[in-house]
């Protein structure tokens, strides 16, 4: 009876077989899922690399900076030569649309910070006077001659007014494009500061997860759509994001914005540009709410760009005795993109200013050379430029 009555204990071997080949199948899946991410990725690269080749060349700095090489594509003949620096976040190629004109009346060279584009990657800190370092360096071993027009947008504009603070016998003329200024932190609203902070600390946290991502093909699938913003064809964007889709680029872009304070206070100190001629240019768009970061304060960054337009950038524009600021009314923040031909126009009119013994005849072909400019962008610039309110500088302040 005690035999009958007894229950057979179950064996766990079989719950364990189970599992193990659920977690095993689970594996395998995991397993195929990287190596079909991994060759996506590896296969992309390999178009892309093949649709968008270098432009320029490759120059190292030599020992002094680790053998470092960064890559500068200079064009055109002429002086002074034209440097230009992009905002945080943005490749060389960005400046393809200016380029391209600046390069037929002077000499003009774009380059790429370290980690960008197809520039090598450093350990050393993101700070505009390491930056600057790095960029006197690589125009001293590319034999590019000073003295320059330095042009710099947004986060640009911190290391070319460094550079003058640093070499002010190199620089004949600057052309700052709603660039940053060093006061900009402090003057944000709480809730942008807030925000900002929020944002850096998820930036850290994703710069640790980027280079799987991209590696395994996770950021370039998520982005496969992505590339067309205003001012910029289908094709132009992707290439954007083959050069931003790198782990080497978002380990700049992160130590640059990790920097930003530190940069903002070499700003400070660099001084001003004395006599030497400046032309500001001004976005007069705020951004679309549907442009802006989820959760980001719109009404607060709408009061933040008053303070911006009115004040800060008016500001950049007392830099030198020979300031002017002038309004893009009908761009945002991207104006290398939106509006070049406001670029090549302001560079123009410091190149001709730079040069005196040429004042003359270039004034009188000015309106005949921005008309050109007009035609080759598709926009009527005396018509765009009247409405911008140009404000010469200094003598007063005016609100634009």
């Amino acid at each position: 009876m005690e035999n009958e009555n007894a229950t057979t204990p179950r064996r766990p071997g079989r719950w364990k077989r189970w599992i193990g080949g659920g977690l095993l199948g689970l594996l395998v899946l995991v397993a195929l899922a990287g190596i079909v991410g991994a060759s996506y990725q590896a296969l992309g690269n390999r178009a892309d690399a093949r649709r968008f080749p270098q432009q320029g060349k490759s120059v190292s700095l030599g020992p002094a900076f680790d053998n470092l090489t960064l890559s500068i594509d200079c064009r055109g003949q002429g002086s002074p030569t034209v440097i230009l620096d992009s905002g945080l976040g943005v490749p060389a190629v960005g400046w393809n649309p200016v380029q391209m004109q600046v390069a037929k009346f002077t000499r003009v060279c774009s380059y790429d910070r370290a980690g960008y584009g197809w520039s090598g990657a450093t350990t050393l800190p993101r700070t505009s006077t390491e930056i600057v370092k790095e960029l006197h360096a690589l125009l001293e071993a590319a034999n590019e001659k000073g003295p320059y027009i330095l042009v710099g947008h947004s986060f640009g504009g911190f290391n070319v007014r460094v550079y003058n603070g640093q070499y002010p016998g190199d620089v004949a003329g600057m052309v700052l494009v709603d660039a940053s200024h060093e006061d900009q932190e402090g003057r944000m609203p709480p809730a942008i500061q807030a925000f900002m902070k929020k944002s850096t600390e998820q930036l850290k946290r994703q710069q640790m997860l980027a280079p799987l991502l991209i590696r395994f093909g996770v950021a370039r699938f998520a982005q496969r759509n992505q590339g067309e913003s205003p001012g910029v064809s289908k094709e132009f964007g992707q290439e954007m994001l083959y050069l931003q889709l790198q782990p080497k680029f978002v380990n700049a872009a992160a130590s640059e914005m990790g920097s930003f304070s530190e940069s903002a206070n070499e700003v400070r100190v660099s001084g001003n540009l004395g006599d030497k001629p400046l032309v500001v240019l001004t976005a007069g768009k705020s951004a679309d709410a549907s442009q802006l970061p989820a959760g980001f304060p719109k009404k607060e960054f709408d009061d933040f760009h008053e303070v911006w337009v009115n004040d800060l950038q008016v500001r950049e524009a007392h830099l030198s005795t020979r300031g002017k600021r002038i309004m893009v009314p009908d761009s945002d923040h991207m104006i290398p993109f939106e509006r070049p031909d406001t670029i090549v126009a302001a560079v123009h009119e410091v190149w001709i200013a730079t040069n005196p013994a040429s004042t003359a005849s270039a004034v009188k072909s000015s309106e005949k050379w921005q008309r050109q400019i007009a035609q080759r962008f598709g926009v009527r610039l005396r018509g765009a430029l009247a409405a911008a309110k140009i404000a010469d500088l200094p003598g007063r302040r005016r609100s634009c």
